[in-house]
Protein backbone atom coordinates (compact mmCIF):
# COMPACT_ATOMS: atom_id res chain seq x y z
CA UNK A 1 0.00 0.00 0.00
CA UNK A 2 1.21 3.52 -0.74
CA UNK A 3 2.21 5.74 2.15
CA UNK A 4 -0.68 7.98 3.15
CA UNK A 5 -0.25 11.72 2.69
CA UNK A 6 -1.95 13.34 5.70
CA UNK A 7 -1.28 16.96 4.67
CA UNK A 8 -4.98 17.58 3.84
CA UNK A 9 -6.47 15.21 6.42
CA UNK A 10 -9.32 16.83 8.40
CA UNK A 11 -8.95 14.46 11.34
CA UNK A 12 -5.60 15.70 12.66
CA UNK A 13 -3.87 18.76 14.02
CA UNK A 14 -0.32 19.52 15.10
CA UNK A 15 -0.51 17.02 18.02
CA UNK A 16 -2.76 14.09 17.26
CA UNK A 17 -4.63 12.19 14.59
CA UNK A 18 -8.03 10.51 14.87
CA UNK A 19 -8.58 7.26 13.02
CA UNK A 20 -11.20 4.52 12.95
CA UNK A 21 -11.18 2.30 16.01
CA UNK A 22 -9.82 -1.18 15.31
CA UNK A 23 -10.21 -4.57 16.92
CA UNK A 24 -6.47 -4.68 17.61
CA UNK A 25 -6.84 -1.62 19.88
CA UNK A 26 -8.28 -3.96 22.54
CA UNK A 27 -4.97 -4.27 24.39
CA UNK A 28 -4.83 -0.53 25.15
CA UNK A 29 -8.42 -0.71 26.40
CA UNK A 30 -7.59 -3.75 28.54
CA UNK A 31 -4.59 -1.95 30.05
CA UNK A 32 -6.86 0.94 31.05
CA UNK A 33 -9.36 -1.32 32.82
CA UNK A 34 -6.82 -1.50 35.66
CA UNK A 35 -7.00 2.26 36.25
CA UNK A 36 -10.20 2.02 38.29
CA UNK A 37 -10.07 5.63 39.48
CA UNK A 38 -10.05 6.95 35.90
CA UNK A 39 -12.66 4.43 34.78
CA UNK A 40 -14.95 5.52 37.64
CA UNK A 41 -14.59 9.17 36.66
CA UNK A 42 -15.38 8.20 33.06
CA UNK A 43 -18.27 5.77 33.49
CA UNK A 44 -19.50 6.52 37.05
CA UNK A 45 -18.99 2.94 38.15
CA UNK A 46 -16.44 0.43 39.32
CA UNK A 47 -16.31 -2.25 36.63
CA UNK A 48 -15.96 -5.93 37.36
CA UNK A 49 -12.55 -7.37 36.42
CA UNK A 50 -12.05 -8.99 33.01
CA UNK A 51 -9.50 -11.57 31.98
CA UNK A 52 -7.65 -10.97 28.71
CA UNK A 53 -9.77 -13.33 26.61
CA UNK A 54 -13.07 -11.84 27.86
CA UNK A 55 -11.78 -8.28 27.38
CA UNK A 56 -10.73 -9.01 23.81
CA UNK A 57 -14.10 -10.62 23.00
CA UNK A 58 -16.03 -7.73 24.59
CA UNK A 59 -13.93 -5.14 22.73
CA UNK A 60 -14.31 -6.96 19.40
CA UNK A 61 -18.11 -6.99 19.78
CA UNK A 62 -18.20 -3.36 20.96
CA UNK A 63 -16.02 -2.03 18.14
CA UNK A 64 -18.06 -3.48 15.29
CA UNK A 65 -17.67 -1.14 12.33
CA UNK A 66 -16.98 1.94 14.49
CA UNK A 67 -20.65 2.96 14.66
CA UNK A 68 -23.58 1.74 16.70
CA UNK A 69 -27.32 1.77 16.08
CA UNK A 70 -27.64 5.12 17.86
CA UNK A 71 -25.10 6.81 15.59
CA UNK A 72 -22.22 6.80 18.09
CA UNK A 73 -18.95 7.34 16.22
CA UNK A 74 -15.95 5.60 17.79
CA UNK A 75 -12.41 6.80 17.08
CA UNK A 76 -8.89 6.05 18.23
CA UNK A 77 -6.63 8.94 19.21
CA UNK A 78 -2.99 8.53 18.23
CA UNK A 79 0.08 10.73 18.08
CA UNK A 80 1.34 11.81 14.67
CA UNK A 81 3.99 9.11 15.14
CA UNK A 82 1.27 6.44 15.48
CA UNK A 83 1.34 5.89 19.28
CA UNK A 84 -2.10 4.89 20.57
CA UNK A 85 -3.28 7.56 23.04
CA UNK A 86 -6.68 5.88 23.53
CA UNK A 87 -10.22 6.41 22.26
CA UNK A 88 -13.11 8.83 22.08
CA UNK A 89 -16.63 8.84 20.73
CA UNK A 90 -19.29 11.23 19.56
CA UNK A 91 -22.53 10.09 21.20
CA UNK A 92 -25.99 11.13 22.33
CA UNK A 93 -26.56 12.86 19.00
CA UNK A 94 -29.99 14.49 18.90
CA UNK A 95 -30.34 15.69 15.30
CA UNK A 96 -33.68 17.38 15.99
CA UNK A 97 -32.38 19.58 18.79
CA UNK A 98 -28.77 19.69 17.64
CA UNK A 99 -27.20 18.43 20.86
CA UNK A 100 -24.46 15.85 21.43
CA UNK A 101 -21.87 14.56 23.85
CA UNK A 102 -18.31 13.30 23.59
CA UNK A 103 -16.75 10.55 25.68
CA UNK A 104 -13.01 10.07 25.93
CA UNK A 105 -10.33 8.26 27.87
CA UNK A 106 -6.63 8.97 27.66
CA UNK A 107 -4.07 6.29 28.55
CA UNK A 108 -2.45 6.83 31.92
CA UNK A 109 0.98 7.26 30.30
CA UNK A 110 -0.32 9.94 27.89
CA UNK A 111 -2.23 12.20 30.29
CA UNK A 112 -1.23 15.81 30.89
CA UNK A 113 0.28 16.28 27.42
CA UNK A 114 -2.64 18.10 25.77
CA UNK A 115 -3.73 15.13 23.64
CA UNK A 116 -7.29 15.13 25.01
CA UNK A 117 -7.81 18.83 24.35
CA UNK A 118 -6.33 18.49 20.85
CA UNK A 119 -8.64 15.56 20.06
CA UNK A 120 -11.68 17.39 21.44
CA UNK A 121 -11.03 20.37 19.16
CA UNK A 122 -11.16 18.13 16.09
CA UNK A 123 -14.33 16.30 17.10
CA UNK A 124 -16.08 19.51 18.21
CA UNK A 125 -15.19 21.13 14.88
CA UNK A 126 -16.66 18.13 13.06
CA UNK A 127 -19.86 18.08 15.15
CA UNK A 128 -20.43 21.84 14.90
CA UNK A 129 -19.20 22.71 11.44
CA UNK A 130 -19.82 19.52 9.45
CA UNK A 131 -22.81 17.92 11.20
CA UNK A 132 -24.46 21.31 11.97
CA UNK A 133 -25.04 20.36 15.59
CA UNK A 134 -25.73 23.27 17.94
CA UNK A 135 -24.66 22.41 21.48
CA UNK A 136 -22.09 20.16 23.14
CA UNK A 137 -23.24 18.91 26.55
CA UNK A 138 -21.04 17.18 29.08
CA UNK A 139 -20.73 16.47 32.76
CA UNK A 140 -17.88 15.47 35.02
CA UNK A 141 -18.05 13.93 38.45
CA UNK A 142 -16.77 16.16 41.22
CA UNK A 143 -13.07 15.56 41.70
CA UNK A 144 -12.37 14.97 38.01
CA UNK A 145 -10.04 17.96 37.89
CA UNK A 146 -8.34 16.97 34.61
CA UNK A 147 -11.60 16.76 32.63
CA UNK A 148 -13.02 19.88 34.22
CA UNK A 149 -9.83 21.80 33.38
CA UNK A 150 -9.98 20.57 29.78
CA UNK A 151 -13.63 21.59 29.38
CA UNK A 152 -12.88 25.08 30.68
CA UNK A 153 -9.84 25.33 28.39
CA UNK A 154 -12.10 24.47 25.43
CA UNK A 155 -14.44 27.33 26.36
CA UNK A 156 -17.21 25.27 27.93
CA UNK A 157 -19.45 27.07 30.42
CA UNK A 158 -20.38 25.56 33.77
CA UNK A 159 -24.17 25.27 33.69
CA UNK A 160 -24.96 23.66 37.00
CA UNK A 161 -24.50 20.91 39.53
CA UNK A 162 -26.73 17.89 39.92
CA UNK A 163 -26.27 16.73 43.49
CA UNK A 164 -25.70 13.18 44.68
CA UNK A 165 -26.15 11.23 41.45
CA UNK A 166 -23.44 8.58 41.79
CA UNK A 167 -22.61 6.38 44.77
CA UNK A 168 -18.99 5.30 45.20
CA UNK A 169 -16.63 4.57 48.06
CA UNK A 170 -19.28 5.20 50.70
CA UNK A 171 -20.53 8.59 49.48
CA UNK A 172 -22.64 10.25 46.82
CA UNK A 173 -20.87 12.30 44.15
CA UNK A 174 -22.19 15.35 42.29
CA UNK A 175 -22.30 15.83 38.53
CA UNK A 176 -20.95 19.17 37.27
CA UNK A 177 -22.58 20.03 33.94
CA UNK A 178 -20.94 22.01 31.14
CA UNK A 179 -22.09 23.23 27.76
CA UNK A 180 -20.66 24.85 24.64
CA UNK A 181 -22.58 26.35 21.72
CA UNK A 182 -21.32 26.34 18.15
CA UNK A 183 -21.02 30.16 18.18
CA UNK A 184 -18.84 30.04 21.29
CA UNK A 185 -16.58 27.39 19.77
CA UNK A 186 -16.23 29.19 16.46
CA UNK A 187 -15.48 32.51 18.14
CA UNK A 188 -12.53 30.90 19.93
CA UNK A 189 -11.21 28.54 17.24
CA UNK A 190 -12.51 29.57 13.81
CA UNK A 191 -12.39 33.37 13.83
CA UNK A 192 -8.61 33.60 14.20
Amino acid sequence: MKEINYSKYFWQNDQIRLRPIRVEDWEEHYYNLFDNEARFLLDSEIELPFDEKTAEKYWTNWVGDGFDKNGRIRLTIETLEGENVDSMNLHGIDERNGTFGIGMQINRDCRGKGFGTAAMKILLDYAFNERRLHKFQSFVLEGNVASETMLKKLGCIKEGIIRGTTFHNGKYWNEIHYGLFVEEFNKIYKEK
